[in-house]
């Protein structure tokens, strides 16, 4: 059985039209915003680590008494290093 030109040429013209949709989408994304993980002195030791293992270090310096503490609309404080990007992971 032969497929119905016309069907072939809607479906074609539907993957597209959601492609460019898709396209379109992705490029007017926002920046992204989110401070860096600083390079100096008090972060250098975190650079090589693995990101989990460096963020079990993140509370000690950024917990609500600490000497650098977060905002408190900041959001969840357990993943700091899945929205702050050392300089290796630059996209």
């Amino acid at each position: 059985m032969k497929p119905d030109r016309t069907k072939v040429i809607l479906y074609n013209i539907l993957f597209v039209a959601a492609c460019t949709g898709i396209f379109l989408f992705l490029w007017n994304a926002p920046p992204e915003t989110t401070a860096r993980l600083p390079h100096d002195s008090n972060h250098e030791r975190f650079m090589d680590m693995g990101k989990k293992e460096a963020e079990k270090y993140c509370n000690k310096c950024h917990a609500p008494d600490a000497i650098a503490p977060l905002p408190k609309d900041h959001p969840p404080k357990y993943r700091c290093l899945f929205c702050h990007k050392r300089d290796q992971e630059k996209m």
